[in-house]
């Protein structure tokens, strides 16, 4: 049965965390920007892992930073490092999404020993803003000052959109609506995609773009030295990050795997079966004792 928790980052702000509960193998879930854990159901329902998360400083219970500049892919970093010291967790497969990405390949590079495999999902290792809006001919050049420029007029859009977004309707009907935008596609179930959106709304937005922005200085990583196992999964119809940029970085880790799933940037939600197998292949090719595979449901990836 799921749980939250507190945890004290290296910064002294305070954070609250999620455990799911389980008694399988260990999983430290860094998820996509001011998302909450109910984004993966393939993890929050009956997967038998060990997962462990977080709720980003400054969202859902967490505290912001006395510095409100303590918000870049490092913090996040202490942050998880926190999250798995308050649980007794001391090596893990980080299973990541989206900006969760950037923290967890960190994670990797600053805390090697706690680290047993990387479950990259519709992300890169850095550089994430140079990625978004692939799929919409935007020239590479222009794709991360578009982004960050957005995401910092965003920030001033904030107050309006925290009064008007808690305001609309939430239901299965607007969930369906969502997943046949475009922007997400069909497959996220809408019982599912309801309850989570209702609560990603109620941000407070101008916190969250602000998030944004301290992610949006994560430059492209070096990825030499990396020997953990590694595994990303990328949505082909992503317009947040580029397909051609995951494959990208893929191929700049002999080892590393990479799957394209028929989808957008919340593959979480639209493939909870294929990325459950995606992290139960990783798992078993890990490293760390305590990762024993599971049985995890879903089909086999396709090559």
């Amino acid at each position: 049965m799921s749980s939250t928790f507190e945890a004290v980052s290296a910064d002294g702000t305070r954070l609250l965390g999620w455990a799911g509960g389980g008694d399988g193998p260990p999983v430290l879930l860094s998820n996509g920007l001011g998302s909450i854990p109910q984004a993966w159901p393939g993890l929050v329902a009956d997967s038998g892992l060990d997962v462990v998360s977080w709720y980003h400083r400054g969202t859902f219970g967490s505290d912001r930073p006395a510095d409100t500049s303590r918000v870049r892919i490092d913090d996040h970093v202490d942050d998880a490092v926190a999250v798995m010291d308050a649980r007794g967790v001391e090596r893990a497969v980080v299973a990541c999404w989206s900006i969760g990405v950037n923290v967890g390949f960190e994670l990797a590079r600053r805390h090697p020993d706690r680290v047993a495999g990387i479950l990259a999902v519709a992300g890169v290792p850095g550089g994430t803003f140079a990625t978004m809006g692939g799929p919409l001919r935007l020239p590479r050049r222009l794709r991360r000052p578009i982004a960050t420029r957005a995401a910092r007029t965003a920030v001033h859009a904030g107050p309006a959109l925290s009064w008007l977004l808690p305001r609309l309707p939430v239901d299965t009907r607007t969930a369906w609506l969502a997943a046949h935008s475009g922007f997400m596609l069909p497959g996220a179930d809408p019982e599912v995609l309801a309850p989570m959106l209702r609560e990603f709304v109620r941000q407070d937005w101008s916190w969250y773009f602000r998030l944004a922005v301290g992610a949006s200085r994560h430059r492209a990583m070096d990825l030499a030295g990396l020997d953990c196992p590694i595994t990303f999964v990328a949505g082909r119809q992503d317009v947040l990050t580029s397909v051609h940029d995951v494959v990208e970085a893929a191929a700049a880790v002999p080892h590393a795997q990479v799957t394209v799933l028929p989808g957008s940037h919340f593959l979480p939600m639209e493939h909870p079966d294929l990325v459950g197998a995606a992290l139960g292949q990783l798992l078993a090719r890990s490293a760390c004792d305590a990762c024993v595979t599971p049985e995890l449901p879903g089909r086999t990836l396709p090559p």
